[in-house]
């Protein structure tokens, strides 16, 4: 496809990683394009009226890569960096995860490019609305599932099925998931991307014979993800020794306080003020000596510049897309001092947990607590284990491992469906 829409620094990243990929397995170039361009994306105009009595136009986004295996799947992002490129980068990686943790669903993504935090609360709720609005008649429980991404939350996705809700008559919980408990949710959402790193990262101790009360980490975004994995590593024995988000970082050899931390952040809505001591530069952060390195921030954050000086013994990549293919290839050569948590494995817990959401609200029939995690760590372990063997099989990386399985599922499904004439 010579003349596309898809483009930028995030989009030609998820080209190359496909390309790669493509080459290891031997698909024909004839079959590329259709494996790797999505199926659909859609742009809109999403006016609304500011709380001054202007009316300003914010642009708003979808891109759906496959059908192939049933509804596409994906956040919606409100973020001043949201492009068309961007998203589709997201909604193919979402398509390699999905297959990879045996869920059906094809990959998506959207987004409203917008500082979210430039918005008044009535601001927040016009556009979230506005913006359901206008993808009603492309988006459906089963046709593309929404759920909150960087930017979004629990009350961003309660109004868009509230939307989606008003213009069929009825309630339709399934329309988008990641939703408050009381509004159809399920139970352990909010926590399920950061426990899955954290689980994951346990099982990567385990396979390297670390014990987790003596294994330290540095985490690289304070969000929902970064936040839930480090209160999950610490209450596992972990020690935190560095965390940062878009506005400071810290860190101290001797531990810090996550707990002190969260409250603040909870009070602020930032790191920045927490403290004077303990203060590094947000770049600097990356490369300290660490067990465990959990980017879970922004995409492009391991590059080429910095690969090389990580002094990490695992990454887990808690953000999709933090590694570019500059730094891949680098940490393809220290394979035996890195084991890599690749995103589509590491940071799956949410869209697997999303799954399940869409399958309670479907039969109306909700699981405990227990329940939840209890299917979200049998399915972690499952792709856990896939990768690894078939990184050590075929002697590749453990990346190449989980895109060669995700890309076969997509593939194997798009062979045996056909081309409709």
């Amino acid at each position: 496809m010579s003349h596309s829409i898809y483009s930028g620094p995030v989009f030609e990243m998820a080209r190359q990683q496909f390309k790669t990929v493509a080459d290891h397995l031997d698909i024909p170039e004839l079959d590329r394009d259709r494996l790797l361009y999505p199926k659909r994306a859609i742009a809109v105009s999403c006016p609304i009226h500011r709380d001054d009595g202007r009316t300003e136009v914010f642009q708003g986004y979808r891109v759906q890569h496959h059908l192939t295996l049933g509804p596409t799947k994906g956040g919606t992002r409100f973020a001043p960096s949201v492009d068309v490129g961007e998203v589709a980068a997201l909604a193919v990686w979402m398509s390699w995860k999905c297959a990879l943790a045996g869920l059906p669903y094809g990959g998506a993504k959207g987004g409203i490019t917008v500082d979210p935090y430039t918005l008044s609360p009535r601001e927040l709720e016009a556009l979230s609305r506005r913006y359901m609005q206008e993808m009603i008649p492309f988006v459906g429980p089963h046709t593309d599932v929404m759920a909150p991404d960087m930017g979004t939350n629990e009350q961003v996705m309660a109004w868009f099925m509230d939307t989606y809700s008003m213009y069929q008559g009825q309630t339709i919980n399934e329309i988008v998931t990641g939703k408050p408990v009381s509004a159809g949710g399920t139970l352990g959402r909010r926590e399920a991307t950061g426990r899955g790193v954290a689980y994951l990262v346990g099982r990567a101790l385990d396979h390297l014979g670390i014990e987790a009360g003596c294994a330290t980490a540095i985490v690289q975004g304070f969000g929902n993800v970064g936040l839930v994995a480090a209160l999950a590593l610490t209450e596992r024995g972990v020690k935190i020794l560095g965390v940062s988000d878009h506005t400071a970082a810290y860190y101290d050899p001797a531990g810090l306080n996550v707990a002190e931390l969260q409250r603040y952040a909870a009070r602020r809505g930032h790191l920045a003020g927490f403290s004077t001591q303990g203060l590094i530069d947000a770049a600097d952060l990356l490369v300290q000596r660490c067990d465990i390195l959990v980017p879970a921030a922004i995409e492009q954050v391991i590059t080429g510049d910095n690969a090389s000086k990580l002094k990490c013994r695992i990454l887990a990549e808690g953000a999709n897309g933090p590694t570019t293919p500059e730094a891949d290839l680098i940490l393809q050569q220290r394979a035996a001092e890195i084991f890599v948590l690749p995103d589509i494995l590491c940071n799956a817990g949410g869209v697997i947990v999303s799954y399940f959401e869409w399958v309670q609200d479907l039969q109306r029939l909700f699981w405990e607590e227990a329940e939840v995690f209890d299917r979200l760590y049998r399915i972690l372990e499952r792709s856990f284990q896939q990768v690894i063997a078939r990184a050590k099989r075929d002697r590749i990386s453990h990346r190449m491992a989980a895109m060669a399985i995700g890309v076969n599922v997509v593939q194997s499904a798009k062979q045996t469906r056909g081309l409709f004439p």
